[in-house]
C-alpha cells in the first residue's frame, strides 16, 4: 500500500495512492482520524485501507494536490550521520580534522518545518549557496517501539519506507562540529513521493538508491552498503529514547555529495533533484532561492 499527506482546496488531508488516483482515508473516517501520524496508530489501520482499497476508486487525482511530507507533523526526526563508508571516506579526505568511521550511529534532530513534499520546491536560503543534497531511506515507525528492543526483533515496528533527499547548508554545518544548524534550514528536506507499508519491502537491506541532479547520476548505492542497518538504528534509538507511530528515522547517505566534488556542486535554482529507490519510486523536487 501507499499512502500520502496531502492538501486539496486548501484542506489538509491523508489517503491510498491507487492509479494515480487518492482514496480519502480522512473522508471515508468522517473526520475523526486527523492525519496520517494518527492512522498508522491506529489498531485497525490495515482494515480500513483494505476496505477502503475494495470499495472506492478514488477521489483525487494524484497528479493535481499539493503533496506534504508523508508524516507532516512526525514527533521526532531523527537522522544519522556516516553511515556508508564511501561517505566517510570522502568527508574523511575533505574535512578538517577528517572523520573516522563510527562504532556508534552519529545521530542528530531535524524539526517538521524543515521538510516538504514531492513535488515541492526545496527552498536555497538568503544566508547561503551552499545547498548540498543527500539521497536517504526514510525509515517510519507505525508501532510504540519498547525500550531496549532486540536489534533482530526491531523492523517489526516499521510502518513504512520512503525516500528523502537531506538538503544540507554545508558552510552552516561546518561552523563546528555541531551539525544542527546545517541540517534545519527551512523547508530543504524533500520527502515522498509516498509511503511505501513495509510488507512490500522484503528487505531494506536490498534496495537500489540513486540521487539525479538535472538527470545526472551524482550518487549510486545499495542500502546493503549501510555500516548500521536500519534493524541496528531502531535498537540502538530504542536505548536512549522511546520511538513512537509517526516518528521517522533518516538513515544516512552514501558517497558522491556536492561538497567533496572539484568543483563543488550545489543544487540552484532551476534545478531537478532526484531520489530514486527501488521499490519505492522517485522524489523529485525543484529548487528556488527564498524570497
Amino acid at each position: 500500500m501507499k499512502f500520502v499527506s496531502y492538501e486539496t482546496q486548501g484542506q489538509a488531508s491523508f489517503g491510498l495512492v491507487r492509479d494515480n488516483k487518492i482514496i480519502d482515508l480522512k473522508a471515508r473516517l468522517n473526520g475523526s482520524v486527523p492525519d496520517l501520524k494518527a492512522f498508522i496508530a491506529h489498531d485497525d489501520w490495515r482494515k480500513i485501507a483494505e476496505d477502503a482499497l475494495a470499495s472506492a476508486s478514488g477521489e483525487a487525482d494524484f497528479d493535481s494536490v499539493t503533496l506534504l511530507p508523508v508524516i507532516p507533523n512526525p514527533e521526532k526526526i531523527l537522522c544519522v550521520a556516516l553511515n556508508y563508508g564511501d561517505h566517510v571516506a570522502e568527508a574523511n579526505a575533505h574535512l578538517p580534522g577528517g572523520r573516522e568511521t563510527p562504532k556508534y550511529p552519529m545521530m542528530f534532530a531535524r524539526m517538521a518545518d524543515t521538510l516538504l513534499g514531492h513535488r515541492g520546491d526545496i527552498v536555497r536560503p538568503k544566508a547561503s549557496s551552499d545547498l548540498d543534497y543527500e539521497a536517504e531511506l526514510l525509515v517510519v515507525i507505525g508501532k510504540n517501539v519498547p525500550r531496549y528492543v532486540k536489534q533482530e526483533d526491531a523492523l517489526q515496528y516499521v510502518f513504512g519506507y520512503s525516500a528523502m533527499n537531506e538538503g544540507s547548508i554545508r558552510d552552516y554545518q561546518f561552523h563546528s562540529r555541531n551539525l544542527t544548524p546545517g541540517k534545519n534550514f527551512y523547508r530543504t528536506g524533500g520527502v515522498g513521493p509516498w509511503l511505501v507499508t513495509a510488507d512490500e519491502i522484503a528487505d531494506p537491506q536490498a534496495l537500489d538508491i540513486e540521487f539525479r541532479l538535472n538527470g545526472t547520476v551524482l550518487q549510486k548505492a545499495s542500502t546493503s552498503d549501510m555500516i548500521f542497518p536500519v534493524d541496528k538504528l531502531i535498537s540502538y534509538i530504542s536505548e536512549w529514547l522511546p520511538l513512537k507511530p509517526g516518528d521517522v528515522i533518516a538513515s544516512g547517505t552514501m558517497g558522491g555529495v556536492g561538497f567533496t566534488r572539484k568543483p563543488p556542486i550545489f543544487m540552484k535554482p532551476g534545478d531537478t533533484a532526484e531520489v530514486e529507490i527501488s521499490g519505492i519510486g522517485v522524489l523529485t523536487n525543484g529548487i528556488v532561492d527564498e524570497v
